[in-house]
């Protein structure tokens, strides 16, 4: 168990073979329900450390000792389980906005507490729905990684959202969302200081970015009523990918925010990333060659239809709620 760093791509890869023991879909009495003897026989949303984590508060040491070409270090950092709900048959789109919201202030104590880990240079805070994306247990959860250091993808966004910065004065991210609102055509919600929209360059058929109108970095700066609207954006998008075909959607759900590595990331634009495999009701979408050994997507839908479709979707879900409709 350690982390190895890739030279050409210059990230730390995790090496963790110990997940290869994680339970698979158990039979029985799932381990995440009250009563299991794993968890509180009484809670309401749970963080606890994985079993089988990635990366530890007090890792061991690298079982290869690495060199100056080719580096190791220990896997230091922390991964953390969260439970959505104590019930087992409900998802994140079907519970209420009260304790969507009660979620979303469990995300940001956990923000902050494990950003203030000497050493953590990033949080980031994620759910895999579905056995799609490899889910292994199927009661709502979510999980949280704390890694000393800032993942490949973040740092290629917070350079080109720097690089915009120097160049135009403002904020990539706040000028992308006010040409989605402008134009319309890729925008599923707007509500609560939140805004969702299928990306221009959506890599999946129904990806979707949830981006506030305020520009702010992480969970930690938002105000009350912003952290209720993105529980709002998160329960409509999550409810529209189940209404688009009549069953819950799998998806990658993914936050993005600025790492707690101490450095000044004022340019970069908090916001959250939904990457649904599903391109049609019964198709996967496959990261095959070109999207893995190239990072060369191909999108074989067209973002501007199937932000049409989504956001029916979202409409059908909101009215079966009685929620009211989306933009």
């Amino acid at each position: 168990m350690e982390l190895r760093w890739d030279p050409l791509l210059r990230t730390w890869v995790m090496v963790a073979s110990r997940r290869q023991e994680r339970p698979l879909l158990p039979e029985g009495q799932c381990p995440f329900c009250p009563g299991s003897g794993r968890v509180p026989d009484h809670y309401d949303i749970l963080s606890y450390d994985n079993d089988f984590p990635s990366l530890t508060l007090d890792p061991p040491r690298p079982d290869v000792a690495g060199d100056e070409l080719l580096p190791a270090r220990p896997s230091f950092g922390k991964c953390e389980v969260t439970l959505y709900s104590p019930r087992h048959d409900v998802t994140l789109p079907e519970l209420s906005l009260d304790h969507v919201a009660r979620l979303v202030d469990h995300w940001e104590e956990r923000y902050r507490e494990l950003g203030s880990i000497p050493g953590v240079e990033y949080v980031f805070i994620f759910e895999n729905r579905g056995e799609a994306v490899g889910v292994t247990i199927h009661h709502p959860h979510g999980q949280i990684y704390a890694y000393p250091f800032v993942p490949l993808r973040i740092r290629l966004e917070m350079e080109a959202s720097l690089a915009h910065w120097k160049e135009k004065g403002s904020c990539l991210l706040c000028d992308i969302l006010a040409r989605e609102r402008e134009s319309g055509e890729r925008l599923v919600h707007e509500g609560g200081g939140f805004a969702a929209f299928v990306p221009f360059w959506a890599q999946y058929g129904y990806d979707c970015m949830v981006v506030p109108e305020r520009h702010l970095g992480s969970l930690a700066e938002m105000s009350a009523s912003e952290k209720r609207g993105l529980a709002l954006a998160l329960k409509r998008v999550a409810g529209g990918y189940d209404a688009l075909f009549g069953f819950p959607f799998p998806y990658m759900m993914c936050m993005h925010q600025v790492p707690s590595d101490g450095g000044d990331h004022g340019h970069y634009h908090f916001h959250v990333e939904f990457y649904p495999p599903m391109r049609d009701r019964d198709k996967l979408k496959y990261s095959a060659s070109s999207e893995t050994g190239a990072f060369a997507h191909i999108n074989t839908t067209v973002p501007e239809e199937k932000a049409a479709e989504l956001r029916a979707a979202m409409e059908r879900a909101a009215a079966r709620e009685g929620a009211g409709p989306v933009p």
